[in-house]
């Protein structure tokens, strides 16, 4: 929508190809690379036409199953058609389509979860075999082979390092203002790493482009569509209170001495998320602060818009259409408050440490020792993924982790004894919050912190449930019983009320 008739862009011509011409060069069995994070600047139509290849395919009795590496998630176009296809032999790192979650608890897809921060790394090193093809939308791409990124970064310039071949999306949709929203930066693997001189969250370390080998590339297909990112859905009185309780910490934080006011926040994705950032900007007491996060949604440029964030890094704009329309249509305004990074130094553990982030990111679980599963509904089926979660939980200042603290109409409890599947130890974990109140966790020894979760965080209705389990586990270091730490599960499996559960002696 942005382009004008005679703004220039080099597509070479002579390798100009359709989406199906990009299914042709795909074999059952290859290791295909889509690039992007999340919805944000992943391809938009190859993977429709890899997918009715392989419907084609199996209906006329032959294989045809790919593994799939991307950046993060990617939306439907990618992991949705590719999984009602079939098409998909393995997945890495993260996702977040219900199709292909399906298809990994089914133990249909393997799935291997890991560490934002520690994908391109083991990229470079081979972990995940050689590439066949890399897929890789661009805003616009220069006869010399340098590249202009969309709206993220991602792993892109490992796959285009790594990759044997390269197809490239020219997405149209795209302002070519977009140029000099990206800071490329490459780490290399050790024995040869070098410290990365990023020491504001402002700092600009790389390169607005990267160029690329057009030898390598196979093809170019034109394309004009923006990311299918959807609105979160609406607050609730419940998440609106757990904002309320972050932005109330985060103050007397403040007010305290114990954090300076400049520290940047990061901050995950969804409409708790989004409450945090909305009861933030209304605490008068927490003065503009800077973002330095993975995805940079709506309610970030709302809050740059505001006023109430000065500047936000991020590896990927994940906004709406909308969203993203406006920002475009006030570029000179966001280009001085926004950058895009790739995924390795956004989610870098020694940048995050560094600079003293503050995380705030969503748990489905904690338990009574301030353990988090923020992965994994009763121990086994993924939802999502850890993503970049424990990247900067590990290795922020200090680190928040919220979640309502009911499920399912109340018969699940988010507060345990034990969590069913662990992302994020103890160790890791400073803060927790719930609507009821706040958990402050640190300096405390395992009683202590069941205490404060139990009495602050957990829900009226299972405190009494909670203190009785405390009062039963041994006397050790930690409070635990081997016989009733899984009991709350094991009586929503049997009787689908976590409510009745009875503890044995």
């Amino acid at each position: 929508m942005w382009r004008k008739q005679n703004t220039k862009i080099y597509l070479l011509s002579m390798k100009e190809i359709t989406a199906n011409d990009v299914a042709n060069f795909v074999k059952n069995g290859d290791r295909v690379a889509f690039g992007g994070f999340t919805p944000a600047g992943s391809p938009k139509v190859s993977a429709l036409a890899i997918a009715k290849k392989a419907e084609e395919e199996h209906a006329s009795g032959r294989p045809f199953r790919i593994h799939v590496l991307t950046g993060a998630s990617t939306g439907d176009p990618i992991d949705g058609v590719l999984a009602r296809a079939d098409a998909i032999i393995s997945r890495v790192p993260y996702q977040s389509n219900s199709d292909l979650r399906n298809l990994i608890n089914e133990d249909r897809v393997q799935y291997c979860d890991i560490h934002v921060s520690h994908y391109a790394q083991q990229v470079k090193q081979g972990m995940f075999g050689e590439i066949d093809l890399a897929i890789i939308e661009v805003a616009d791409i220069s006869d010399s082979g340098e590249i202009v990124f969309t709206t993220a970064i991602g792993v892109s310039p490992t796959f285009f390092r790594h990759a044997k071949k390269i197809v490239i999306e020219v997405n149209e949709y795209h302002s070519p203002k977009i140029r000099g929203l990206h800071d490329i930066y490459e780490t290399e693997l050790a024995p040869h790493t070098k410290p990365i001189p990023l020491v504001t969250v402002r700092d600009r370390i790389g390169t607005e482009t990267i160029r690329i080998d057009p030898a390598k590339i196979v093809g170019i297909v034109r394309t004009n569509m923006p990311d299918q990112v959807s609105a979160f859905s609406s607050s609730d009185e419940d998440t609106d209170r757990i904002g309320e309780n972050v932005a109330k910490f985060l103050s007397n934080e403040i007010l305290s001495g114990r954090i300076l006011p400049q520290l940047p926040i990061q901050s995950g994705v969804g409409n708790t998320a989004n409450s945090i950032l909305k009861a933030m900007s209304a605490e008068t007491s927490i003065p503009p602060y800077t973002m330095y996060s993975e995805v940079l949604q709506d309610s970030v440029i709302e809050a740059i818009k505001s006023g109430n964030i000065s500047f936000a890094s991020g590896a990927a704009l994940t906004v709406t259409r909308e969203c993203l329309d406006e920002i475009y249509g006030n570029y000179d305004f966001f280009k001085t408050r926004l950058i895009l990074r790739p995924q390795e130094i956004s989610n870098h553990p020694e940048i995050i440490l560094r600079l003293g982030i503050i995380s705030i990111n969503t748990a489905l679980e904690a338990d009574i020792c301030g353990n988090v599963n923020s992965t994994h509904v009763f121990g086994s089926n993924v939802v999502n993924g850890i993503g970049g979660a424990a990247d900067f939980a590990r290795n922020s200042q200090i680190s928040i982790f919220s979640c309502k603290s009911t499920a399912k109409d109340g018969k699940i409890s988010a507060i345990v004894p034990f969590c069913s599947h662990m992302d994020h130890s103890e160790h890791s974990v400073k803060v927790l919050v719930t609507e009821c109140g706040v958990a402050d966790l640190r300096g405390k020894g395992p009683r202590q912190r069941a205490h404060e979760i139990i009495n602050n965080c957990a829900h009226p209705n299972y405190r009494d449930l909670l203190n009785q389990y405390l009062s039963i586990a041994s006397r050790g270091h930690l409070p635990f019983s081997l016989s009733n730490v899984f009991k709350m599960h094991e009586t929503f499996t049997a009787e689908g009320d976590m409510r009745k559960t009875v503890w044995g002696s």
